[in-house]
């Protein structure tokens, strides 16, 4: 993934993400139990936390683009996707077996935070090293 489209992603992402913490706090408190509609804003919670993950790591990709951050990138909206869209699918459609997708998503979740952490790493280590300080 290229810095403009994991930037690009995150802002839509972040959009998508207002929506729906709009929408679950005005149409779905009168619709979903109280249960459920945790299980939607969780949803949101962790979307709006990945997004800002996202940035960073879009904004590291302007810097080098290096393979571990296109994984970050991937890895990030694979959670956001399967950890984030579970949640959202299971509570307005009670559909229980959609629960074994949410720990994949947030198994690329921390399959994204350490790569960004290798990431980082290496980027400040190759700055270090070449004096650009």
């Amino acid at each position: 993934m290229s810095a403009r489209f994991t930037l690009v992603t995150a802002a839509l992402l972040g959009a998508i993400a207002v929506a729906l913490g709009a929408f679950a706090a005005h149409g779905l408190k009168t619709v979903l139990s109280e249960r459920l509609l945790e299980v939607f804003q969780t949803g949101v919670e962790y979307q709006f936390w990945h997004v800002g993950a996202l940035l960073v790591t879009g904004l590291l990709q302007r810097k080098g683009n290096s393979r571990g951050l296109q994984i970050s990138a991937v890895a990030f909206l694979t959670g956001v996707v399967c950890f984030s869209g579970s949640l959202y699918v299971l509570a307005l459609s009670g559909i229980h077996w959609l629960g074994v997708i949410t720990p994949l998503g947030g198994i690329a979740f921390i399959i994204g935070w350490l790569s960004l952490a290798v990431s980082i790493y290496q980027q400040e280590k190759q700055y270090a090293d070449s004096g650009k300080w």
